[in-house]
């Protein structure tokens, strides 16, 4: 069975707005920005990534798992951070189920941060002592 017909118009094909697409860059560059600001655990993150990346070339191990691990902790402390400051508006004072919003927040940043760990150990685990060895390091 056909729907009735109506007057409307067909809905228009969204197009690329530029101006548009350019502030919502800039909106997410500042929250970014504000994360980096405000946030010790983003930039502890940001540093611990840097330097995996560092040693995944020097071990020339593959860059693409720790890019992508990377992107995965630093993408759940940004959502992480919102999440905080979503539940500081909305409850100022104390609630437990805001304590709970904010723990598991915390607690997807943590399991990604330690998945992390393990999947760089698991890339890097036989190339780090043969590589140590010929170096003169162990």
């Amino acid at each position: 069975m056909k729907p009735p017909p109506s007057g409307d118009a067909p809905p228009a094909r969204a197009r690329l707005e530029v101006p548009r697409l350019w502030a919502s860059f800039g909106y997410a560059w500042a929250g970014l920005v504000r994360t980096w600001q405000s946030q010790p655990n983003f930039r502890i993150e940001c540093t611990i990534g840097g330097l995996a990346l560092a040693l995944a070339w020097w071990l020339e191990a593959g860059l693409v798992p720790v890019l992508v691990m990377s992107a995965l902790v630093l993408s759940l402390e940004v959502v992480n951070s919102a999440i905080e400051a979503v539940v500081d508006l909305a409850c100022p004072e104390f609630h437990p189920l805001a304590k709970v919003a904010k723990d598991a927040a915390a607690g997807a940043t943590l399991l990604a941060a330690v998945f992390s760990v393990l999947v760089g150990w698991w890339c890097w685990g036989c190339r780090c002592g043969g590589r140590c060895v010929r170096r003169g390091i162990f």
